[in-house]
């Protein structure tokens, strides 16, 4: 698949600053052919003995601001040195940043990402106090402000955010609540949780045109065995399985092709990709030239996500992370 095939267009005012409520979903069933639907009726269109897979876990305050510059803290290696994000450019090793904490981070290794060293060493409790979750530079651009607001602490964290470790958050889950995971249950869908922590692929840029030379970065996962063994359960009876975002479809995707319910996703799914877990996939709307494109495009076709986008456009649907949701059925 080609960079250029993952191409758009659509108005900059449909990128969306919060989040959309009550949330529009574009239903695209197994033709091809969109309808336009509301969050109960799709709860209602999933039926009993399937299963909705979603992902619990939470985003990490990294982004801090020092002065005007910004910097995301990607890991802290086991010496000490931080793996950052920041524009270096005019920085050169050695110079030394001081953090709103008053510690120092000197620059030690240029590139991507930098290595820094930090003294004294950062905390959990010094990101909580004067970190702010990493919204997608889009959302900055577009509001024309680059700290968050108060309410993306709650808007960028799904309902379930339990286990810290993602620099994005799973941005399908941001539609739903409890409540809509409880009508479910009731109804007799069976909901399970996995985590993927969204990682550095998320903000580096697709940089080849043809995507089998992009190398994806690890991210970690996770899937508990007993939510594994209800997956091929409704497989083998031939109930559907939901993901409810390319998170979870990377993961799951990930552990049939391994056959390992833990480890590291380095899976770049694309046009002529087999699905061998996922029957129904729940997602936003990408950006374009996006490895998140390229795996809608290989749940469904470029040419069918290329059209429903389009249908989706011409009616106002708000784009990206904040943005609506798209239902996609295999």
């Amino acid at each position: 698949m080609k960079l250029s095939d993952l191409t758009y267009d659509f108005p900059e005012e449909l990128i969306a600053t919060s989040p959309s409520r009550p949330t529009r979903v574009m239903f695209v069933d197994e033709k091809g052919q969109p309808q336009e639907i509301t969050v109960s009726d799709l709860i209602h269109k999933i039926p009993a003995g399937d299963v909705l897979v979603l992902n619990d876990t939470k985003v990490l305050k990294r982004r801090v601001f020092a002065g005007d510059l910004e910097i995301l803290f990607l890991e802290e290696l086991p010496n000490g040195t931080q793996k950052v994000l920041f524009p270096s450019k005019k920085y050169k090793v050695g110079d030394e940043i001081t953090l709103p904490n008053g510690a120092k981070m000197k620059l030690s290794e240029k590139g991507l990402p930098q290595l820094v060293e930090v003294t004294p060493r950062l905390t959990e409790a010094d990101f909580e106090k004067f970190g702010e979750l990493p919204l997608p530079p889009y959302i900055q651009k577009a509001r024309e402000e680059r700290h968050n607001v108060q309410a993306d602490e709650s808007w960028y964290q799904t309902a379930w955010a339990e286990k810290p470790g993602s620099f994005a958050a799973p941005t399908a889950s941001l539609h739903f609540s409890d409540a809509d995971l409880a009508k479910l249950q009731a109804k007799g869908v069976k909901v399970e949780k996995i985590t993927l922590h969204v990682g550095l692929g998320t903000f580096l840029p697709v940089k080849v045109e043809n995507l089998d030379n992009h190398k994806m970065h690890a991210e970690v996962y996770d899937i508990p065995e007993t939510v594994w063994a209800d997956i091929q359960k409704a497989k083998v009876s031939g109930n559907k399985v939901w993901a409810l975002g390319t998170t979870v479809t990377r993961t799951l995707e990930t552990a049939a092709r391994t056959q390992k319910l833990s480890g590291a996703s380095e899976l770049l799914l694309q046009e002529g990709s087999q699905f061998l877990i996922v029957d129904r996939l729940m997602t936003n709307f990408h950006q374009p030239e996006s490895t998140l494109l390229a795996l809608v495009s290989g749940f469904s076709s470029l040419a069918n996500v290329k059209k429903n986008y389009a249908w989706a456009i011409e009616r106002k649907f708000k784009l990206f992370s904040y943005g609506d949701l798209s239902v996609w059925l295999k």
